[in-house]
């Protein structure tokens, strides 16, 4: 498969490229840098809120993976806007774009991110990926998959395992390698198009 990785040189993005080209995919990758990643066929410069050319990239792959840090500019506004241009622009191409864990539902009505003790410096960030969310749910004609972490993600070991569930959490935590090996196994096998899911170790 031609894979493009958006965010390619973060936690995720980078252990996902590894994992794909592991996996002996041809993979494109994709930051606002463009700085080399390894592995990768390609490094290119790319922002997310340059709506027209992500759009070409995911159209241009079998398949895309939008890995990129909400919040990275301090505008979750922005992040938001982003993923609704991108909805808007409806690309032809398939792709799956990594979710928040706040967002997932601790019970059949309420958001993890709205239960009691959830930290308070991870609440805005939770708000913006509700909200996303939101955005593809209510889409229409476009080939999205979301995929979100376990409240806890870090950098660890490569298992090759993982638990998956829907809208609740899966466990507690996940290896940042085993998230990327979730990543390449739905890219290969797209079982969750137009669904979220999540996974833990």
């Amino acid at each position: 498969m031609k894979i493009a990785v958006i965010g390619a040189t973060g936690m995720v993005g980078s252990r996902t490229t590894a994992e794909a080209v592991r996996r002996e995919h041809t993979v494109d990758a994709y930051s606002r840098s463009g700085k080399e990643v390894e592995g990768a066929e390609s490094s290119r410069a790319l922002d997310l809120a340059d709506t027209a050319s992500v759009a070409e990239v995911i159209s241009g792959h079998d398949y895309t993976v939008i890995t990129t840090v909400s919040g990275r500019t301090g505008d979750y506004a922005e992040d938001i806007r982003n993923h609704r241009n991108l909805l808007a622009a409806q690309p032809e191409g398939k792709f799956l774009v990594v979710g928040g864990a706040g967002a997932l539902y601790a019970d059949e009505k309420t958001m993890l991110k709205d239960t009691e003790g959830f930290p308070e410096q991870f609440k805005k960030e939770a708000d913006a990926f509700a909200e996303v969310y939101k955005e593809y749910m209510s889409s229409r004609d476009v080939a999205w998959t979301m995929l979100a972490p376990a409240p806890m993600i870090a950098p660890g070991d490569r298992t090759g395992t993982y638990k998956t569930e829907l809208d609740r959490p899966a466990g507690d935590s996940v290896s940042a390698e085993d998230f990327a090996v979730a990543l390449i196994d739905e890219a290969e096998s797209q079982s969750h198009q137009g669904m979220r899911f999540t996974v833990a170790n």
